[in-house]
């Protein structure tokens, strides 16, 4: 079947997009490719861009939950579990009380509220 896009952006809403994008940048190594203060963009080498935008009055999700269920999520491979959740702790996540396989991934939330995954790689 021909493709009838390409996904060139993966948006995030969020009260501090400017925040957001100092912490995933931090955790993907990918440089800062716009910032309009209410839209900042992180590109990486290989094309993949994911964006924060402004949304001043944003409530995040609560993960888990059926009330207010997360949409998305991200997930990023680590070679080590502990070394990554340390990492991503220091920069500001919080590790969920939940934790459906804590020896295969890990599920935070990001400073704005939005789960993610440090996945083991392999």
């Amino acid at each position: 079947m021909p493709a009838i896009a390409t996904l060139t952006v993966f948006a995030l809403d969020c009260a501090e997009p400017q925040r957001l994008a100092e912490f995933y940048g931090a955790i993907t190594g990918w440089g800062l490719d716009r910032d309009h203060g209410d839209w900042v963009q992180l590109r990486s080498d290989g094309g993949a861009t994911l964006a924060f935008q402004l949304a001043p009055d944003h409530q995040p999700p609560v993960w888990p939950s059926t009330d207010q269920p997360q949409q998305a999520h991200l997930d990023f491979d680590v070679d080590d579990l502990e070394v990554g959740e340390a990492a991503v702790i220091a920069l500001g996540a919080r590790k969920t009380q939940v934790q459906p396989e804590p020896d295969a991934f890990r599920v935070f939330l990001d400073p704005a509220g939005h789960p993610f995954c440090l996945v083991l790689a392999g």
